[in-house]
């Protein structure tokens, strides 16, 4: 049975989040099991762009300070590596994003050492799974004795939500991810290629900063919610079920990861998971925003799958709020984006939405067409009509 700790944990002081940290993983056994000196580990971030770390769109670096500190005192050597997802003048802008989440800082502080993957090197592996094509991993996954996943509890507008089982894509460097949007165009075919990336990795622990999470239009547009919880888990799927349990989903409704339950990546089902730490039950997370739309809503109305391009959003740039870093140009998979006029060409958008994820100035506004606006208006007119005589009859029965 896999097992996950929950701990309440409500600020990134340095000392309590230690002394939440350790016990949780006294929970699972206690560092020993995980770590020898002299052992090199690698805390493996979530730097998705150039944000700061109380955007809640990052691992916060006091939550990778803690780490740090920990493991440094046991005797290991610390690594800390990630890619960022887009593009700045054709690179992903994974060293400003160190810089902005004030990772850098802490890793000099601390004596840590950056592992930019996109620098790095590569090993290639070849998955087992449904595209069947090589793949280029980040060396320093298979380079560090342990590799720790620091996984940040995020809302995301395509996937519903985003933990541990997405947070390894970092590990594909640089611009090679956008080729896994371009052949992944839907959640549950990208779940495919996440699933490849754990079979093919070693991940060998999974602690999620969930202390300031993001809800709303999530990974980077959304709005930070004190959520006071730090999860831990050997089991990267059992980690995420629990986490969308407390926002009152069940997997079946974050395609993102069916393929890692179909493919055993880990434990899937609710009831064979072991709750410990400050828990004993999966607690809840009051008034959390999820996207505005998001596709496990349906699961259960197969008549509505004709009716997917009706109801989608599309993208549109925000020419008050583009700062024309052309971040969307150079990061859309399909080349889809006009780099003077900011125009989206929806003949060639693939609507895999990088554009609105790695966009660090929410300039991607999320759009429906207007005769969708116009039949949601039109409903929510009705059913006020209807609500307002079925009270009028009430009144008039009593």
């Amino acid at each position: 049975m896999s097992k996950v700790i929950i701990k309440e944990c409500k600020d990134y002081n340095l000392d309590n989040l230690i002394e939440k940290i350790n016990q949780g993983i006294g929970r699972l056994g206690g560092w020993d099991l995980f770590v020898k000196p002299g052992d090199k580990v690698l805390l493996k971030v979530n730097l998705i762009g150039p944000k700061s770390s109380d955007s809640g769109a990052v691992t916060h670096c006091e939550f990778v300070r803690a780490l740090t500190r920990i493991l440094k005192q046991r005797g290991c050597e610390v690594w800390i590596g990630d890619s960022s997802g887009g593009a700045l003048a054709g690179v992903a802008p994974t060293v400003q994003s160190f810089r902005a989440s004030g990772i850098e800082k802490v890793a000099n502080e601390e004596g840590a050492l950056i592992k930019n993957f996109d620098k790095e090197g590569v090993v290639e592996v070849l998955p087992n799974g449904k595209f069947k094509d090589k793949m280029y991993l980040a060396k320093p996954i298979y380079d560090a004795d342990l590799v720790i996943n620091l996984p940040k509890f995020k809302t995301h507008m395509m996937g519903v939500y985003t933990g541990a089982i997405k947070n390894v894509f970092g590990c594909i460097p640089g611009l090679r991810k956008a080729k896994y949007h371009k052949i992944a165009v839907t959640p549950r075919s990208f779940g495919e290629i996440l699933a490849d990336i754990h079979e093919c990795g070693r991940f060998h622990l999974h602690i999620m900063d969930g202390i300031q999470a993001m809800q709303g239009e999530g990974p980077t547009a959304g709005s930070v919610y004190q959520a006071n919880k730090i999860l831990i888990s050997k089991d990267p799927l059992a980690l995420d079920v629990v986490a969308i349990k407390m926002l009152g989903l069940d997997i079946k409704q974050v395609p993102i990861l069916a393929a890692s339950k179909q493919r055993k990546i880990g434990e899937g089902d609710l009831e064979k998971i072991e709750i410990e730490g400050d828990y004993q039950s999966i607690p809840r997370l009051k008034r959390f925003g999820l996207p505005v739309f998001h596709w496990g809503r349906l699961r259960n109305f197969a008549m509505l799958i004709p009716f997917i391009e009706f109801m989608r959003s599309k993208p549109k740039v925000n020419l008050k709020k583009c700062k024309k870093c052309n971040v969307c140009v150079e990061s859309c998979p399909v080349e889809a984006i006009d780099k003077d006029t900011k125009k989206i060409n929806y003949k060639e958008c693939i609507e895999c939405l990088c554009c609105h994820e790695l966009c660090m100035y929410k300039a991607i506004d999320l759009k429906r067409f207007i005769v969708v606006d116009l039949v949601f208006k039109s409903c929510r007119t009705i059913y006020r009509l209807v609500t307002t005589k079925l009270l009028n009859s009430i009144n008039i029965l009593s």
